[in-house]
């Protein structure tokens, strides 16, 4: 694939076969699927070419599986031990140190990682001092990968994904997660969706400790599904009260299968014309979750769910990937599942460095 321009389809399909590897992700989202797809009323096609395949990938040198996390969770156990973080809504933001076990690259830990995962959480530090003063001392003078997760996701899947997401684009700046309190069960859309919106306090007091003099040198950020609401409000929020003081700071701004009201979304790039530019959209009409969601929604459109024409005029940068995820049921996760999307991740961090 070729570097997308602003009207970029991402649909050339690999002419190598892939591998056919069923992750206990892919079978817990394929049962979602089922699950949501029968109250929508939809029929996954089944008989799809092609599957993606997460696998162990060595890290690069020097690549540290750490990860800071900032969390408006209830914490659990002090945050010591699992589950760490629950679903129960925090009046303050706190942090964490998470640490993983690196991936074991053998062809006895691939087996294992094709059930278990590739990552699993060692251990969970919370840090005493304030999220403001950790920030600015762990931050400073360096990159940052902030990722915001979506529906569904507890705080130990919503790691995962975070330093899947770091690992699998490369990134040799500091990787981070937001983690709001979504109860990670199917049927709690309507909970996860006023927990988005209740955490935009907690992301903005995070972005601005990133973002002001002394922090990071530049923020990525990534963000999934319903936390592409959270994180776009949470923006909306900050330009109200600063305007276009911090924007030279944000470097990239992708929106992965982006569950946002597209009217929502194409109200907010006007107030946030200076960022504008920066945006990705990575949308699919294939996505069966954001079908689900535009049903829930009362039928309107999702802007993760809309067409490459409905989203160019907006001045974004859209990449199609409805032909990507192969036997996926879902295909709501390719950012971090289909290594073609992957690489588009990767190309707007580069591109966002400026």
């Amino acid at each position: 694939i070729g570097q997308p321009s602003n009207s970029s389809n991402l649909c050339v399909m690999s002419s190598r076969a892939k591998p056919i590897c069923a992750d206990r992700r892919l079978i817990l989202n394929g049962l979602t699927a089922f699950a949501a797809l029968g109250l929508s009323g939809c029929v996954p096609d089944l008989m799809a070419k092609g599957v993606s395949a997460r696998n162990a990938v060595e890290p690069p040198p020097g690549y540290d599986p750490t990860l800071l996390a900032v969390t408006n969770r209830t914490p659990i156990n002090a945050g010591k031990s699992t589950p760490w973080y629950g679903h129960g809504r925090s009046a303050s933001a706190s942090i964490a140190e998470v640490v993983f076990y690196r991936p074991d690259t053998s062809l006895t830990g691939r087996a294992a990682a094709s059930w278990n995962g590739t990552w699993q959480i060692s251990k969970v530090s919370p840090v005493s001092s304030t999220l403001t003063q950790t920030l600015a001392e762990r931050v400073a003078g360096r990159e940052v990968l902030l990722y915001t997760h979506g529906y569904k996701e507890s705080f130990e899947s919503s790691a995962i994904s975070a330093i899947e997401l770091a690992e699998g684009t490369g990134f040799n700046g500091i990787p981070m997660l937001f983690s709001w309190p979504s109860k990670a069960t199917l049927f709690d859309y309507g909970y996860d969706r006023e927990s988005a919106l209740y955490s935009r306090d907690a992301l903005e007091e995070t972005l601005l400790a990133l973002l002001s003099e002394g922090g990071a040198t530049r923020v990525h950020i990534v963000a999934h599904s319903m936390g592409t609401l959270l994180t776009v409000e949470t923006l909306r929020q900050i330009w109200a009260r600063h305007g276009d003081l911090l924007a030279g700071r944000i470097g990239a701004l992708v929106l992965a299968s982006a569950d946002i009201d597209l009217d929502l979304f194409t109200n907010a790039t006007q107030r946030l014309r200076s960022i504008v530019p920066k945006i990705t959209v990575i949308s699919s009409t294939a996505d069966r979750a954001l079908a689900v969601s535009r049903r829930l929604a009362g039928g309107v459109d999702r802007t993760g769910g809309a067409s490459r024409e409905q989203l160019e005029g907006l001045g974004v940068r859209v990449v199609d990937a409805s032909e990507h995820g192969g036997w996926a049921v879902i295909k709501h996760d390719l950012f971090l599942s289909d290594s073609e999307v992957r690489q588009v991740v990767r190309r707007s961090i580069e591109r966002g460095r400026g």
